[in-house]
This record gives structure tokens, sequence and C-alpha cells, in this order.
């Protein structure tokens, strides 16, 4: 009999209280592919970052009039073509670096992403984007899905969250991803704290975790979780020291994804990794080219860039791929305190190696007249073009070989996303 982390916490969690301070719940996580395999870096962008700052239509005549303020002006702009309709777009003037990487081809910039009548709510918006499902957001998460249809027996690394609290994407049926935001930090507890006592107590403590009673599976479930724990200290303290071949900033998103690399360089195992910045929602003091928002686009261009230039030094930038996205996107017009209110359809990034970069999808003409049909909510907000699980879709099938109609719950392919 097996339990999932969720039944764990709902009907045993009361019972029983470990004696030592090693991460829990690490247990049941598998490795599809061997070291060298491909692998998935989430860069999640949360409280709903405002696409028409990130990609500007800096050619309509509405983002301006609807923006008196915030708007980016044309000559700032860092041009990328036009998309299908012929609209110009360019990209932020901090987002130097992913201009560069558009222009080399392995950027791609997915447009109007989103779902039929958007949450606009950072909780439920955050889950459906998390379950990909809009109608049921209390279920398993897409990447937890992903990962449960690894081969058993599982490897506790398979995935790496790099912030402390797990998210919603990546909650399985059967396996759990261990939040480790300092590796560093990442180590067994023993109040004995000198000489080779720390380590008597550490093979004390594998013995006691070895042991996983089947007439017992709550127990069973605290053991094997433990164990997995312990097994994963050496592989994690190995990416510590890690020297990248390019100079990474001390910002927190610089950090983790520097955490990333030396997994990689190590060949740690992992196959999916969530990387998260905050930060963006923006109703007041917006800032856009100079000020919080801006300061945002320059720590994530910044933060990509010598990623990416690391992983390509390396060598191993074709074997990875990072998919950007946040919850949703912001309203068109600007409101009274010089910043965005909860919108719709948001824009979503790949970047990677194998991207077939390019802009996809097309953006929305900002004229509020009723018969708009790229708007919706009165004119106010962006109306999607393409559902945010076909995007997920393309992942799953064309990156990480799964099947995406089965973790999905539905075939969501598209095959204009020629992306991958």
């Amino acid at each position: 009999m097996t339990f999932s982390r969720r039944e764990f916490i709902k009907g045993g969690v009361s019972a029983f209280t470990l004696g030592f301070a090693a991460p829990a719940f690490l247990s049941d996580l598998a490795l599809a592919q061997g070291a060298s395999g491909r692998n998935l870096v989430v860069l999640y962008l949360s409280g709903g970052n405002d696409s028409l700052s990130t990609v500007v239509p800096y050619t309509d005549p509405f983002y301006f009039s609807r923006r008196p303020t915030t708007a980016i002006a044309p000559d700032a702009v860092l041009k990328i073509g036009s998309d299908a309709n012929g609209r110009p777009l360019g990209l932020h003037p901090r987002l130097t670096g992913l201009r560069q990487i558009f222009e080399e081809g392995r950027l791609a910039i997915i447009q109007r992403t989103g779902y039929k009548n958007s949450s606009r709510s950072h909780f439920q918006g955050t889950d459906i984007w998390s379950t990909a499902n809009p109608t049921n957001t209390l279920g398993s998460g897409w990447l937890g899905r992903y990962l449960d249809t690894l081969p058993q027996p599982a490897d506790p690394l398979a995935g790496w969250c790099t912030i402390r609290e797990v998210p919603h994407s990546l909650l399985g049926n059967l396996v759990s991803v261990p939040g480790i935001p300092s590796p560093a930090d990442y180590a067994f507890k023993s109040p004995n704290t000198t000489g080779a006592e720390p380590g008597y107590s550490r093979t004390a403590m594998e013995g006691l975790a070895s042991h996983l009673p089947a007439a017992q599976p709550h127990l069973a479930f605290v053991n094997g979780s433990a164990r997995a724990a312990i097994a994963t200290l050496d592989r994690v303290a190995s990416v510590t020291s890690y020297a990248g071949t390019v100079n990474y900033g001390i910002d927190g998103l610089s950090s983790a994804l520097k955490t990333v690399a030396a997994a990689l360089v190590n060949r740690i195992g992992t196959k999916v990794f969530w990387v998260q910045i905050g930060g963006f929602d923006t109703h007041a003091g917006q800032g856009t080219t100079a000020g919080t928002y801006a300061n945002l686009m320059r720590t994530i261009d910044t933060a990509l860039t010598t990623f990416y230039t690391d992983l390509k030094n390396r060598g191993l930038l074709q074997d990875t791929l990072v998919v950007q996205f946040s919850e949703f996107g912001r309203r068109i017009s600007e409101n009274g305190s010089a910043g965005t209110d909860h919108g719709a359809a948001a824009v979503m990034m790949a970047l990677g190696g194998n991207v077939n970069g390019g802009i996809y999808g097309t953006a929305a003409s900002l004229n509020p007249l009723p018969d708009n049909t790229t708007l919706e909510n009165n004119g106010s907000d962006i109306t999607y073009e393409t559902d945010f699980r076909s995007v997920y879709a393309r992942v799953i099938d064309n990156w990480l070989g799964a099947d995406s109609t089965r973790i999905l719950g539905g075939d969501f392919r598209k095959a204009s996303l020629s992306f991958l």
C-alpha cells in the first residue's frame, strides 16, 4: 500500500515526529533518462506579468492613448520584427540579452496565451495554470503528473524546486519534490556537532529509516521519505562550490539559475527544475522604463542571459529548455496609480538550444471597439488566442517525450506551435 504526500498529511502527520531536521517528503521521484538527458527549467513570474510591457506593440496608437504615462516610447523598444498579421513588436528596453538570443533563433515568444473566462485571481489563476484544468483546481499539478509517469523506483532528485514552498504544479500523486532554496543549508542536522559524532548520528538514522514496516504504512512512508532525503545529501552538496564559466549575479534569480547550472554540470540527474521570481503585481508605480518593472526586466535578462551563456559554454544548452509564464496578464489601460490591474491573456516564452525561435501567435489590436474580437471584458483585457495547455502539450510531447493527452486530460496539441 502506498501513500501520497497529501494523503499522509491528511491522515497521519500528527502521529509522527522526526527526531532530526533533514528535509522531508523527498521520496518517490523518478529519473526518466540518464544524467545527459533533456531537462526542463520552469521560470515562473509570480504576480501577473504585464505582457504589453514585455512584448510591446509600439505602433498601435491605442497602446499610447490608453497608457499615457507607462507606455514605452517607440525609439526605446528593442525591435524584433512583426507577427503573422504584420504588427511590429519589440522587447522591453532592458531585455538586451534576450533580444540577442532571439536573434540567434533560440527564443520563442508565444503571445496571447490563456484560457476562456480568465480568473484574474492570483490564487485561482495560479491553481489553474498549475493543474492545467480551469474547471478543477484541486487536483495534482501538470508537472507532478508528468513525474508520476517516470519509471519506479524513484530518484529523489528527479525534481528540484529552488524555493522553499513547493508549488502546486509539482504536486503529484506518487511523487514528492524537494524544496531546496539553498544547497549549502541542505544538510543532516545532528545535536552532536563535533568530532565523529555527526557521522555516527547519520549512520544511525540511515539504519532506522531503512526499516519499512508493512503493517504500519504511515511509518513506512515517513521512513522511506527520510531515507530518500539522506540519500540526496551528498549529491546536493556537490553543487555548492560551482564556478560558472561566466559570473552570475547575486540576486535570487541568478543564484537559483546558478544552482540549476551546477546541478546540470555535476550530472545530478534532475529532470524538472522550478525557478521563481516575484514582484509582478504592479498595481501602482509600475515604472515601465525606470523603477520597479524595469528592474524586474533587468534582473530576468541578466540572469537568463548568464545562464544561457554558461550552458552554451559547457555544451549543455542543447539538453536544456527554459519555459516562462505568469498566472495572467494585466489590463490594457493604466490605472490612476501609474500601474496596471489584473487582466487576462499573457505572454509565454521558451528558450534553449533546440528551440525554434520566433514570434508565435498574433498581437491584439488595442482598439476598444465592441466588435474587436481580440479584446474582452468590454475592451479592458486581451483575450487569449492560444490555450496555455497547448504550450504545455508541445513541451510534454516534443521535449519530455511523454503523452500530453494523458497528462493534461485532453488533446490540446496545436500544430502551429512549432517552437520545438
